[in-house]
């Protein structure tokens, strides 16, 4: 896909306005201090610090501990208006880092490998430019960090805490760094970008026994991989071509011996779809195929089937402005990707369901560097220069939202 659009070389940085540009060895510091120091879904202790002591130096009002590790920072100009909250989330994965860089994981096993310690450079930067420039907006901005995008979630509490209220947001937007778009694009695009994500595990429980008497017994690995079978037929026969859907089984487990028959079987998987109008049916679907197939083989079932982020619809209006914004600062047409879409999974979803808003990607994959990598690879990384691109993006939001 990167290799479709311009190469990086092509990316015009003039548009990026020189007291954000001069903000970039501060950016880059940021981000590699973060990347350095990478912590886990509501564990983000020292990330929250880090973030509250320069909000703090700079004179900038926050609060600090909301759903648990959470920050929100609150910039108000002089003249009263509409209020836009920005939200960047700060979670690491249980990742092993492999890339040899001198910035790379001081933490065992956990590493930033989808972009977050960027998403909270590009937030901090807006945060202290907007704060040095309250005279070119109106109203409020709100800078929302969330801890635990990655699971189990942290978007849900931070709004039953009452993030988006006092003063009351009118609307957010958020990015993500994108691997798969090559530095100098953004994707952005009305309605559904990223997919609902739901979860299952199921044990089958049959009857073991001797391998060589297969009569005696009700083989749980037989009966699984019927279950397995049929659930593919889900998408294909019972979701209307026009939509898209996901149901993807990713782990099975049976067995102790090559002579023995198994038991019980375990598996697991996760559940995508853009239509919101699809929550509950695939669950649905899926517990009766299972129910189904175990009767007839005189098995039995244990499920557990639960919901995790519904899916990411942008606001028609918010993303008519994100669009607008980016076509000031990357090159058009190619800069601009309006029908980007991807099966991957946000928490975003929960402010967008709540307040209108938008979620739009900032590529920032550069083969030349060897900074391509997909998102969750032990050796992600993305290149720098998206930082900047990221705050003027932002900023230019904020002075056209709040005009």
């Amino acid at each position: 896909m990167v290799s479709t659009f311009p190469t990086p070389q092509s990316v015009d940085l003039s548009k990026i306005r020189f007291n954000i540009r001069a903000l970039q060895p501060q950016l880059i510091e940021w981000r590699r201090h973060l990347h350095q120091r990478p912590e886990l879904g509501f564990q983000e202790q020292q990330t929250a610090e880090f973030i509250s002591e320069k909000l703090q130096a700079w004179g900038i009002e926050h609060q600090t501990g909301i759903a648990k590790t959470g920050i929100v920072a609150t910039i108000a100009s002089d003249r009263p208006g509409p209020v836009l909250a920005i939200r960047a989330d700060m979670d690491a994965l249980p990742i092993q880092e492999e890339n040899d860089v001198p910035y790379r994981s001081q933490h065992q096993g956990i590493m930033h490998a989808c972009g977050h310690d960027g998403h909270t450079a590009i937030a901090l930067g807006t945060t202290y430019y907007l704060s040095r420039h309250r005279e070119d907006f109106v109203g409020t901005v709100k800078i929302i960090f969330q801890p635990a995008e990655e699971g189990p979630g942290g978007a849900k509490p931070m709004i039953e805490a009452g993030v988006l209220k006092n003063p009351d947001a009118d609307a957010i937007i958020g990015l993500h760094l994108w691997n798969n778009l090559p530095l100098g694009t953004v994707g952005v695009r009305s309605g559904a970008l990223m997919a609902a994500v739901e979860c299952f595990r199921c044990t089958i429980l049959g009857k073991g026994g001797h391998g060589a008497m297969p009569h005696q017994t009700v083989d749980s690995i037989v009966v699984s991989a019927q279950v397995i079978n049929a659930l593919q037929t889900i998408v294909a026969r019972n979701v209307d071509p026009l939509d898209s859907a996901v149901v993807t089984v990713g782990t099975f487990q049976a067995g102790t011996a090559l002579n023995v028959i198994a038991d019980s079987a375990k598996l697991s998987g996760t559940v995508r779809y853009f239509n919101p109008k699809m929550e509950g049916y695939l669950g649905k679907r899926i517990e009766q195929t299972i129910a189904g197939i175990c009767h007839s083989q005189g098995a039995s079932y244990e499920l557990d089937y639960w919901q995790l982020y519904p899916p990411v619809i942008n606001n028609p209006q918010m993303a008519e402005l994100v669009r607008s914004v980016a076509s000031e600062v990357v090159e058009t047409p190619l800069g601009i990707v309006p029908e980007c879409q991807t099966m991957g999974g946000e928490d975003m979803s929960f402010f967008l369901n709540a307040i209108p808003g938008c979620y739009f990607f900032l590529g920032s994959a550069n083969p030349v560097k060897d900074l391509a990598y997909p998102h969750h690879h032990p050796r992600f990384d993305f290149d720098e220069v998206a930082l900047g691109m990221g705050v003027e993006l932002f900023v230019r939001c904020v002075e056209k939202f709040c005009s």
